[in-house]
């Protein structure tokens, strides 16, 4: 009886362990199964992100190839208009010696004229006739102060033309900048920023009221959002890729 008793208790003892480690390995198992879909489900998002920033990465790149073609046709434009400008101040300026030297021969004439029919008017008619040199000297000296004026102009018309591309109103590429992808474009574009020229002159209250409405802390300084912006602004595109090779890459935003 007493040893009946005692392989009962074994038996039950080893059933109770037996259920316990199989509890233990059945709550393993089931871990080990949802690390092995949350594994996946990640693996899946990976792929989904790796597609789209491909996609971003050919955009910008297309995107940059037509800048850099609008530059160099505006480039060549202003170089055009410049050449233009500078010729029509020296047109103007070989024309005025013509016009003073004729200036005192027809006085000459005039005064000889004048002299047989009255020879009392002949003084005051030559005491005049040096005046007409005198207003053709200042004649060529206006003309003068166009022709210096006019490459001080060209040169205000090349440094006016970042903002004036900004009043135009046409939106830039704001996704080339290192930080901003289409989230944050779409958060820029809502408090009314398109272009370049606009985030190179944010001041600091500007700076603020942009990280608040888009929840940042310093990302703008650390990023260097100016920075990147007056680089692009300016068209130097060179200097850009330099101090900024990541831009334009899977690692942009």
């Amino acid at each position: 009886m007493g040893t009946f008793f005692y392989m009962l208790l074994a038996f039950l003892v080893g059933v109770l362990v037996g259920w316990f480690i199989w509890g233990r390995l059945r709550g393993e198992l089931d871990s080990l199964r949802g690390d092995l879909d949350r594994t996946r489900s990640e693996r899946d998002r990976l792929r989904a992100d790796s597609d789209r920033l491909t996609g971003e990465l050919n955009a910008c790149g297309k995107t940059r190839s037509d800048l850099e073609r609008q530059l160099r046709d505006a480039q060549a434009s202003a170089g055009a208009g410049a050449a233009k400008a500078a010729s029509q101040p020296s047109a103007a300026l070989m024309s005025t010696p013509a016009t003073a030297k004729s200036a005192p021969a027809a006085a000459k004439a005039a005064a000889a004229k004048a002299a047989p029919a009255k020879p009392a008017a002949a003084k005051p008619a030559a005491a005049k006739a040096p005046a007409k040199p005198a207003a053709s000297k200042s004649a060529a000296a206006g003309s003068a102060t166009k022709s210096a004026a006019a490459p001080k102009a060209s040169a205000a018309k090349k440094a006016a033309s970042p903002a004036a591309k900004a009043a135009s109103g046409k939106p830039d590429n704001l996704r080339r900048l290192i930080g901003i992808g289409p989230v944050n474009e779409k958060l820029l574009k809502a408090q009314g920023v398109t272009s370049f020229a606009q985030i190179a002159a944010w001041t600091a209250a500007d700076i603020k009221r942009i990280e608040d409405v888009m929840n940042f802390d310093g990302r703008i300084a650390r990023e260097r959002w100016i920075e990147q912006a007056k680089l692009l602004a300016a068209g130097n595109e060179k200097e850009f890729a330099k101090q900024f090779p990541t831009a334009g890459t899977a690692s942009n935003s």
